[in-house]
């Protein structure tokens, strides 16, 4: 009986401790989620009219200031405190004309690049259907892009590749949302 009583104390104090382990580990992880945050972007670019169809062409943006350190103390961090920063979302909306939409689309890549830094690819959509409508969500690799944001800025440069001629400039918006992982104190 003393045997099955110490097998039976030594099952429930094992079963305690894989409990408490495993409540410990959903604890860090919502304490983790806490140090996240997001920070927000948007950059117009304009298509031209009269591309040549299935011919890739480059899309520069102007410069987009990052204000990191302002954002960063915002959510109460700074630069150091900061572990990673990755595009969480990428949408693209048509601007005007108004009287269209992004089916004249074939492809889309978006590239970030910063003051002494490599060019990377941020988000990209290969095949975009004629029935997009007016706005497309991008596909985005989950690449840190930290050191960008850290740069005063950052632009975007876009490759566009057409599947029909449009007889206006058309003016796109890039909405960026990137979560920023910091560190706790």
């Amino acid at each position: 009986m003393k045997l099955k009583t110490r097998s039976f104390k030594l099952l429930m104090k094992s079963a305690i401790v894989l409990v408490s382990m495993m409540l410990l580990a959903v604890s860090c992880e919502e304490v983790n989620e806490l140090t996240k945050f997001d920070i927000e972007y948007d950059k117009s670019f304009t298509v031209p009219a009269k591309l040549v169809i299935e011919t890739p062409m480059s899309i520069p943006t102007p410069d987009i200031t990052t204000n990191s350190e302002e954002k960063f103390s915002g959510n109460d961090t700074k630069k150091d405190l900061i572990e990673e920063i990755v595009l969480k979302e990428l949408v693209l909306t048509l601007e005007s004309p108004t009287n269209s939409d992004l089916s004249f689309l074939k492809s889309l890549t978006l590239y970030i690049d910063a003051d002494g830094m490599d060019e990377t690819e941020i988000a990209s959509s290969e095949s975009i259907p004629d029935d997009i409508g007016k706005s497309l969500e991008m596909e985005t690799p989950s690449v840190d892009l930290k050191e960008y944001i850290f740069k005063d800025s950052f632009s975007i440069r876009t490759k566009v590749t057409t599947d029909e001629t449009i007889s206006e400039e058309h003016e796109i918006n890039a909405a960026m949302v990137f979560t920023v992982d910091a560190e706790i104190l």
